[in-house]
């Protein structure tokens, strides 16, 4: 088979990623930076990127949320007799994002939630596919700079206040460092220690800290099934120990206390942070179990096997508990 990615570029990218799984599963690929020719081309770019298309001779099209640049007609124009599907990985759809989901008529998103928000919007095929490790990209790092040295660490992005209690009761319980974009509102008790990481840099920020954070941007999202930020897939697939809020079936990717930890409240965190930091062995042994468990069942290429395939993830009816 042959496939077209149509997308932003980049190494850090998550197209990047979809690209080099698509070859791993045996078939030709090429990414179509949409953002590059938009940028660059301005109102030519919707002619180059068909060309380039075309010249490919793609037998399947696999969009991001950026191909939609490209306006309607453009894209219309690239999908016609192709099969092709619209992979979502973000919360609340814009009206651009319902757009190109009409125009492929094939969504899937990686947040359950939003499954009925599309099929309400007019997209006949949904179906749920969450992001996985890119095992080349997403690997331990070999070391880390001194700075980097914490107990527990949050890499997010920090205009959602929703995080702030969580965030304040790990640092009253641990040395916590935070980095991201967007943080220089943020309340003055809250331990900022960098802008945006990504990369290698973010496998040096994992391997620094003892503890991996993880902590939802929106009340909504803690009461969502399965709900998983992209997030906990980097910091498995890079061997740090995962401590992220529990969700229902949030265990069918992976299982508190053998492959991560979960935590239920603030206060909760807090206290199974506590209880980490005591147990260096145990904390040891999960993250390795954790990057195991997710190399073999939870990586880009398991992913595209079934998007390729016509295929979603399906949730079992009980959590899996064995890796």
């Amino acid at each position: 088979m042959r496939v077209a990615v149509l997308g932003a570029g980049g190494a850090h990218k998550t197209e990047d990623s979809i690209v080099r799984a698509v070859r791993a599963l045996g078939h030709a690929c090429r990414l179509v930076n949409v953002v590059g020719w938009v940028r660059y081309a301005g109102p030519l770019a919707g002619r180059a990127v068909r060309l380039a298309t075309d010249a490919f001779a793609p037998d399947f099209v696999l969009l991001t949320r950026h191909a939609i640049r490209l306006g309607a007609p453009t894209v219309r124009a690239l999908l016609r007799g192709r099969d092709r599907a619209f992979w979502y990985f973000d919360l609340q759809p814009k009206p651009s994002v319902l757009a190109l989901g009409r125009l492929t008529e094939r969504i899937y998103v990686t947040s359950l939630s939003e499954v009925e928000t599309f099929r309400a919007a007019g997209i006949p095929s949904v179906q749920f596919l969450p992001q996985g490790v890119d095992p080349e990209r997403d690997a331990p790092a070999d070391s880390f700079p001194p700075g980097d040295a914490c107990d527990v660490s949050f890499v997010g992005s920090g205009q959602y206040a929703h995080r702030y209690p969580v965030l304040r009761a790990v640092a009253a319980a641990a040395r916590l460092q935070i980095r991201g974009p967007f943080w220089d509102a943020a309340p003055r008790d809250l331990p900022i220690a960098g802008g945006p990481v990504h990369g290698r840099r973010l496998a040096e920020v994992i391997r620094g800290a003892s503890i991996s954070l993880g902590a939802n941007a929106h009340a909504e999202q803690e009461g969502a099934r399965a709900s998983a930020s992209n997030r906990m897939w980097k910091v498995l697939g890079c061997g740090g120990f995962y401590l992220g809020p529990r969700v229902p079936d949030i265990e069918q990717f992976a299982v508190g206390g053998r492959h991560c930890a979960w935590y239920d409240s603030p206060e909760h965190a807090a206290a199974q942070v506590r209880h980490y930091m005591a147990q260096t062995e145990e904390r040891a042994g999960i993250a390795a179990a954790g990057r195991a468990h997710a190399l073999a069942h939870h990586t880009y290429a398991r992913r595209l096997e079934l998007l390729l395939a016509g295929r979603g993830y399906e949730l079992e009816r009980t959590p899996q508990t064995s890796v």
